[in-house]
């Protein structure tokens, strides 16, 4: 779509946002979008083909009754209160992976707070390069370019983050309650919705971006998992018992990891990882946890304030895990 047809749509939208559930006069459209009686008819065409449900009443105007669960640029960007996260959207039906646009575009110098989207992934990956379904115009596939000026020991920091930016966004917009699990699993009554993805483009003494992939099972349906996932993975659907937007979804999380990105780099971790905490489903219980040097198990006491993970062994040695897969017993 073009840029002015993307901005014509962006503008309609906003424009029934604000007018709730009130008609939007024909002239009133026209004016704002400085065309013809005739061309809002075209407009509004055009969104009634993309699956908006438009109501049109002569002498009242136009009313949106209902908006599919599409993504686009536009209906993201309709509503959206920040400053900088999600000003700049890509927005595909289908790529290999959203990570490996955003690393393409952080390259090029897009500006922090770009994301990317896909209805599908055909290359989805998480942690250690294990592959992420991704079915299409079922979740949220999205990577966030972020240009934080911290050292590079800190960076892991932005996955806790983003991990209480989503969960925070799922409560509002679900209504389900979900829980952290360390470094970057959400699950809802345990079994994993969520997961993230942070990667860097640095140097030794200084980071460029950090790119934060985020995958969100949102509507699917049980049958839409295959059968190794069914007994570990849940959608927002299902838990909830409803369809979840996953335009307002997005809307939410670009808009708590704004607030939360904005504290952090002015206050410090500290914030954040007291919010992390009371989210956690890991702390005071019994883990396991497997790293690259071998397995430990003892007591998850928490974190510290660089994020790392707090393990206290039997024989009541306080073990640091920086990286580990983690089974809760």
């Amino acid at each position: 779509m073009e840029q002015s047809s993307r901005n014509v749509k962006r503008k309609l939208l906003e424009a029934f946002a604000r007018s709730s559930e009130e008609y939007v006069s024909g002239q009133k459209i026209s004016e704002m979008l400085g065309c013809s009686r005739t061309a809002v008819w075209k407009h509004i065409e055009l969104l009634r083909k993309e699956g908006y449900e438009v109501e049109a009443v002569r002498r009242l105007g136009y009313r949106l009754t209902k908006k599919p669960d599409t993504l686009s640029a536009a209906e993201i960007q309709s509503g959206l209160a920040t400053s900088f996260m999600g000003q700049s959207i890509y927005h595909e039906k289908s790529v290999p992976s959203t990570q490996k646009i955003a690393h393409t575009l952080a390259s090029e110098g897009a500006s922090e707070g770009t994301v990317v989207i896909a209805d599908e992934q055909t290359e989805g990956r998480g942690r250690l390069a294990r592959v992420w379904h991704s079915p299409i115009n079922t979740g949220i596939w999205m990577s966030c370019i972020l240009k934080p000026k911290i050292p590079l020991s800190q960076t892991p920091q932005l996955t806790l983050l983003t991990a209480v930016a989503v969960v925070q966004a799922i409560e509002e917009t679900a209504g389900v309650h979900p829980f952290i699990k360390w470094p970057n699993d959400i699950l809802i009554n345990g079994k994993k919705a969520v997961g993230i993805l942070t990667e860097l483009q640095a140097e030794a003494d200084s980071v460029h971006s950090v790119i934060i992939g985020t995958g969100i099972n949102v509507n699917q349906e049980g049958a839409d998992f295959p059968d190794e996932l069914k007994p570990i993975a849940t959608s927002l659907k299902l838990e909830a018992g409803r369809e979840v937007s996953r335009a307002a979804l997005i809307q939410a999380i670009l808009q708590k990891l704004e607030q939360l990105y904005t504290t952090y780099l002015a206050s410090g971790f500290h914030p954040v990882k007291l919010l992390w905490e009371s989210y956690s489903i890991s702390l005071g219980r019994e883990i396991k946890a497997r790293t690259l040097q071998g397995t430990l198990s003892g007591k998850a006491l928490g974190i510290n304030d660089e994020g790392v993970l707090l393990l206290e062994t039997a024989e009541g040695k306080i073990e640091k895990i920086y990286s580990a897969d983690i089974e809760l017993s």
